[in-house]
């Protein structure tokens, strides 16, 4: 065996290899797309039952959050609207 052919071998590995993880991108990038169609079917159905979706999306981001780092900016907030007069 030759250097040419060794090398020939190598790259032929490396591209099979890079075109796995090309591919398997490229279906998470499918899945990933087909969930964010799903969410948005699911907002509609809570839309056409009454329900506030922009609410219901900072439902989802506080639950996401810590209690403690909600509690606190929860705080903030009510102390600057108190000096701003607004509460």
């Amino acid at each position: 065996m030759n250097d040419e052919t060794s090398i020939d071998s190598s790259y032929r590995v490396t591209a099979n290899e890079l075109r796995q993880f090309v591919e398997r991108y490229e279906r998470l990038e499918q899945e990933k797309k087909d969930i964010a169609e799903q969410q948005k079917e699911v907002m509609g159905e809570a839309k056409s039952r009454g329900y506030d979706t922009k609410v219901l999306r900072k439902i989802v981001a506080l639950r996401k959050r810590d209690k403690d780092d909600i509690a606190e900016e929860e705080a903030v907030l009510e102390m600057y609207k108190e000096a701003l007069g607004m509460s």
